[in-house]
C-alpha cells in the first residue's frame, strides 16, 4: 500500500478496504505504507512516516498542494514523510488503525473515529485565512432551478439527491443533525434517488443536472470559486448549517514521544513569525486555504460527539430501540452538561 504504487493499485485497495473490515485487515496487514510489521515496534523511532489525505480527485490534484508541507515536515522532524491519498475516510481510518499511516488530516467526524478506534491523538486544528476554526455544511442546487428549501423539505420523491461520504461531517452528519432529523425526514424515503459522493462530485452533478440537490460545504465553495469559477457560478446555497469544528491533525498516540513533540511543534509554528521562510510557509498554507494550525486535543470534537449522539438517538427511535434511546439520551445529556460548564 505504498503511496509510490500506481493509482490503479491504490484505487483497488481503497475499494477492498471500504467493502469489508476483514479485507482491510488482510490487505493492510501485508502492505507497507510507512508502518506495519516490517517497521519498528510501536513507540520506537520509525524510518519514515506516512501522512494520509482525503482526495476525491486523487494525487494529481491534491499532491502539488500538500507536497511542500510534507517536504517541510520531513526536514523538521528528521524522518521522511510520504503521502497516502484515498477517496473515502473509511480507508484512511483503517490505514491509521493498522499503523499503515501515522499522521493524518481529517475532518472532525473521521478525526473522532480515529481517536475512538484507530489510536489517534489530536494535536492541532485548522484555522482558515479569515481566522475561523469552523466551517459550515450547505445544501446546493443549480442556480435558476427554482428549487427552494421548502420544496426540498416537502419530500414527495420528486428530486434526485446527492449526499456525502458516510463518515463526512459536513456531507452527511451535519445535514442529518441540523436539517433532516429534527423534521423526521429520512433521505431515502424523501427523495426519488439518493447517491453518495464527494463534495466535488456532488457539486459537479448539481451543476450538470445529474442530481437536483446535494450536500456541500463552505470550504468546497472556496476551492470551486478558485479552481473552477464557471462551475461555481452555476450552483447556489439554499441552506447553511450552524458552525462545525474545522479539520484537525491526528497522529498515532503510540509514536515515539520525541517525534510526537517534533510533529506538534512543526504544525503549531508553521507559517508563524517573520522573514522569508515564514512568508514562504504562509504561501503553502494559502494554497490549502489555511492560515495556521492551532493547538487542540480531542475535546474540540465534542460538538461532533453531540451530533453523533443525536444521530444515534434518531436511529434508535426509528427502530423503537428503547435501550438505544436511553443510551443516546445519556450521552447527549453528559455532553451538553460538559458544554454548559466550559468557559
Amino acid at each position: 500500500m505504498s503511496p509510490s504504487r500506481t493509482p490503479m493499485a491504490r484505487t483497488s485497495l481503497s475499494r477492498r478496504l471500504f467493502a469489508a473490515a476483514g479485507a482491510a485487515v488482510l490487505l493492510l496487514g501485508v502492505a507497507s505504507c510507512g508502518g506495519g510489521d516490517d517497521k519498528q515496534a510501536a513507540g520506537a523511532m520509525p524510518s519514515e512516516l506516512t501522512f494520509s489525505i482525503l482526495s476525491a480527485e486523487g494525487q494529481a490534484s491534491s499532491g502539488p498542494l500538500w507536497q511542500p508541507l510534507l517536504d517541510d515536515m520531513s526536514k523538521a522532524v528528521g524522518v521522511p514523510v510520504k503521502p497516502f491519498f484515498a477517496g473515502n475516510y473509511n480507508v484512511l481510518i483503517e490505514a491509521m488503525r493498522f499503523n499503515q499511516t501515522q499522521v493524518a488530516w481529517f475532518s472532525a467526524k473521521p478525526a473522532l473515529e480515529a481517536v475512538d478506534r484507530a489510536q489517534g491523538e489530536v494535536i492541532a486544528r485548522i484555522v482558515d485565512p479569515e481566522g475561523r476554526d469552523s466551517y459550515t455544511s450547505t445544501l446546493v442546487v443549480r442556480k435558476g432551478s427554482g428549487i427552494t428549501l421548502d420544496k426540498v423539505l416537502a419530500c414527495g420523491k420528486q428530486y434526485d439527491f446527492g449526499i456525502g461520504d458516510a463518515q463526512s461531517t459536513s456531507g452527511t452528519l451535519a445535514p442529518l443533525t441540523f436539517l433532516f432529523n429534527p423534521r423526521g425526514i429520512v433521505p431515502n424515503q424523501c427523495f426519488k434517488t439518493v447517491r453518495s459522493a464527494s463534495h466535488q462530485a456532488n457539486a459537479f452533478a448539481v451543476a450538470t443536472g445529474v442530481v437536483d440537490i446535494a450536500t456541500s460545504n463552505s470550504v468546497n465553495t472556496v476551492f470551486m470559486r478558485r479552481e473552477n469559477p464557471q462551475l461555481a457560478s452555476q450552483i447556489e446555497d439554499i441552506w447553511v448549517s450552524p458552525p462545525i469544528p474545522e479539520s484537525g491533525i491526528v497522529i498515532r498516540e503510540d509514536l515515539d514521544p520525541a517525534l510526537k513533540e517534533k510533529l506538534r511543534s512543526f504544525f503549531l509554528t508553521y507559517g508563524q513569525g517573520q522573514g522569508p521562510e515564514a512568508d514562504r510557509q504562509r504561501q503553502v498554507l494559502a494554497g490549502l486555504n489555511y492560515s495556521m494550525f492551532r493547538a487542540a486535543d480531542d475535546s474540540y470534537l465534542d460538538p461532533v460527539r453531540e451530533m453523533v449522539a443525536d444521530q444515534k438517538l434518531s436511529e434508535a427511535k426509528a427502530k423503537n430501540d428503547q435501550a438505544g434511546v436511553a443510551a443516546a439520551e445519556r450521552d447527549l445529556a453528559a455532553l451538553r452538561a460538559k458544554r454548559e460548564v466550559q468557559p
